[in-house]
């Protein structure tokens, strides 16, 4: 056995045509690497019949528990809910679409064993859409920069990691969840392992460039204050702008007696500090409505029912 004991959480959103197919893989591949081991699935409010099909899947494969959020709060925080009720000394988190192969939870496990607290399978090429194709490096290049982990770049839904790091997420409340930077507050040991990455087998996938680029926003202005630090540098590149140009105004006047041609200048100089400021407003309400939602206590998620005793 490649660990001692494991617990595979997977959340669930329309899942139920690929859920047969992902547990009896998961049931085929999990014995190789423990001897004791879980998966829990996770609804996300699926609207389809993925909570009578776990259901029935249960009888089947005794290792399996399911819980039932109350509504769809994303993929993040049906994650952490998952993470949260977990067992076990290594958790693996994956997809519910057959995208992950189970098959390579294995390589996961090898790799944390050899020091990393946190393993990513990183896909070879990811058979997405021209925009997500794009959007998706774009995102990661982000998130590396605001944390300062060269690694991040190779984040994927496909994670193992020691049961010991998610005491970073125990105290976390809020409603907008990045798992990918919370975990960094645990560990800086994070490594990937290439692997291929499966076509959808089954409905197209729930995260279109929109979802990711709020998914983006979100961990910017819910995790990071790189914005507001970028609205400071604007707010003095400007005043220096600003500076430079009553300077000229002034110097044109004194040295040629002749004023600036005015409606041209003066509404350009309008139009971009009009702009800017409207800009580092729109920064500074972002930030206002996190702080207000989490004032107001909303949850991550609410859990309507585990379906774990037999």
């Amino acid at each position: 056995m490649i660990v001692r004991s494991l617990s595979v959480v997977v959340p669930v959103h329309n899942g139920a045509p690929s859920l047969p197919e992902l547990l009896r893989r998961l049931n085929d591949a999990l014995p190789r690497v423990s001897a004791e081991f879980e998966v829990l699935l996770v609804d996300d409010g699926s609207r389809d019949d993925s909570v009578s099909v776990a259901t029935r899947l249960r009888a089947q494969y005794p290792f399996v528990r399911l819980l039932r959020l109350l509504r769809n709060y994303g993929q993040h925080n049906a994650l952490l809910c998952g993470i949260r009720h977990a067992r076990h000394d290594v958790v693996v988190t994956m997809d519910d679409d057959l995208q992950h192969p189970p098959e390579r939870i294995a390589s996961l496990i090898v790799r944390l064993n050899e020091g990393a607290d946190l393993v990513y399978g990183f896909p070879e090429r990811e058979p997405h859409g021209l925009w997500r194709n794009i959007a998706s490096p774009l995102t990661k290049i982000m998130i590396r920069h605001v944390l300062g982990v060269d690694s991040v770049t190779k984040v994927s839904g496909f994670r193992a990691f020691r049961r010991t790091i998610a005491a970073a997420l125990d105290d976390f409340k809020g409603p907008f969840v990045n798992l990918d930077v919370m975990f960094t507050w645990g560990t800086t040991r994070i490594d990937a392992v290439v692997m291929p990455l499966e076509a959808r087998a089954h409905g197209a996938s729930n995260y279109s460039v929109w979802k990711l680029v709020e998914h983006t926003l979100n961990m910017l202005t819910g995790f990071s204050v790189l914005p507001l630090r970028i609205a400071s540098l604007l707010g003095l590149g400007l005043t220096l702008f600003g500076a430079g140009a009553l300077a000229y105004v002034l110097g044109r006047y004194a040295f040629h007696g002749s004023p600036v041609a005015g409606f041209p200048f003066l509404a350009s100089i309008i139009i971009i500090f009009s702009g800017t400021q409207l800009f580092v407003l729109g920064i500074m309400g972002e930030y206002l409505a996190r702080m207000h939602l989490r004032l107001l206590g909303r949850p991550a998620y609410a859990l309507s029912e585990e379906i774990d005793v037999r």
